[in-house]
């Protein structure tokens, strides 16, 4: 079973391409721990700093849109860790000592001076990380510090920070995770790559509001009375997070791509790899199910592949893409099959608008 989830990115060996994507089901060292026996393949840590002190989380700081009784989006205002760096190397230390075939990737954050985050680099090597994350996309990451999605909104800062890392990194992979809070991701990417990253990472999630009480009129969630826009991520940001992981691959078509947003079972995990990713984070859906999901994700995701006969992941990589082309194409498609006159907007009159819908939808 595991050689065929076994995968390399950037030289580093995943036994499996499911990764604890950074937030709270990677929030300290004993956390991580539980997800690499329960059989993840490696855990992004969630996002520190060097000055933990910075960091004011606010309770309650979730909530969820439900429909039909089912949570389909979830939105958070978490920050990055409130535990101090020393802490964090040290549990990077341990889980690498204790879990040598399992990926640590260390998150981190930073204000754009380049001494503190090529200090930072410099520890998050020294403790043993596998690999980096630059995040450069919490959408409520301390923007008053040009933090976060503030900095990946930023192309130039991108490239920048980027290269800092890369000088103080040595032989440690670079990931860039970014923004979809942005016009084009592909821009940023473009920055992140031209300053060296070995991967980019996509999505983190999408400046949102979940629901509004009607009896209060108070956003959720809110704090004595007071909110603000939080990160939205699970099912509800799938088709746009697929949709991003395409263009990024499209666009770059020999960088590795770690796919996030949305992924709940082996079907959605092959959605990201046929649009072109190599590994895989979760993170919302080990909220709302526990860490006992990966079983599921790693059953399906083989099924997948038996059915294609397919004898490892990355035969499954990039498989959609070629299925892609513009407007004009599809057009001129529909026009050759003699059919175009079915997609003729005079079909709608009013009254037939829901019957047309149907027939013009798969």
């Amino acid at each position: 079973m595991n050689n065929k989830l076994e995968i390399y990115s950037n030289g580093v060996r995943f036994e499996n391409p499911f990764l604890v994507g950074s937030g709270p089901p990677s929030t300290n060292g004993k956390i991580v721990a539980r997800s690499f026996e329960a059989g993840w393949g490696g855990s992004v840590l969630k996002t520190f700093s060097l000055d933990h002190t910075k960091i004011k989380n606010i309770a309650p700081r979730y909530a969820k849109l439900n429909e039909d009784g089912k949570c389909i989006g979830f939105t958070n205002n978490e920050l990055i860790s409130d535990i101090p760096c020393d802490d964090w190397l040290q549990f990077i230390r341990d889980l690498k000592k204790n879990y040598p075939q399992k990926v640590v990737v260390a998150s981190i954050m930073e204000s754009p001076v380049k001494e503190r985050w090529q200090e930072l680099t410099d520890k998050v090597v020294k403790a043993g990380a596998d690999i980096i994350e630059l995040n450069f996309s919490c959408p409520h990451g301390m923007p008053e510090m040009k933090m976060g999605g503030a900095m990946g909104q930023c192309p130039e800062i991108v490239e920048e920070v980027t290269r800092w890392v890369k000088d103080a990194a040595g032989n440690v992979p670079v990931w860039a995770k970014m923004t979809p809070n942005i016009t084009d991701i592909c821009v940023p990417a473009q920055s992140a790559l031209t300053g060296g990253a070995d991967g980019i990472v996509a999505i983190n999630t999408i400046l949102s509001l979940s629901n509004i009480d009607m009896k209060t009129f108070r956003p959720n969630p809110n704090v004595k009375g007071l909110s603000a826009f939080g990160g939205y991520s699970y099912k509800a940001v799938r088709p746009i997070a697929l949709r991003m992981v395409g263009e990024l691959s499209m666009s770059f078509k020999d960088c590795p791509i770690s796919g996030v947003g949305g992924i709940v079972d082996g079907h959605s995990a092959a959605e990201f790899m046929c649009m072109g990713a190599t590994t895989l984070q979760v993170c919302t859906s080990i909220m709302l199910d526990g860490f006992k999901i990966i079983e599921k994700l790693k059953r399906e995701l083989i099924e997948i592949l038996d059915s294609h006969e397919m004898s490892n992941l990355l035969e499954l990589k990039g498989k959609s893409l070629p299925f892609f082309g513009t407007m004009s194409e599809m057009a001129q498609r529909l026009e050759a099959s003699k059919m175009a006159a079915s997609a003729h907007t005079k079909n709608f009159e009013g009254d037939n608008i829901v019957e047309v819908s149907k027939n013009l939808s798969l």
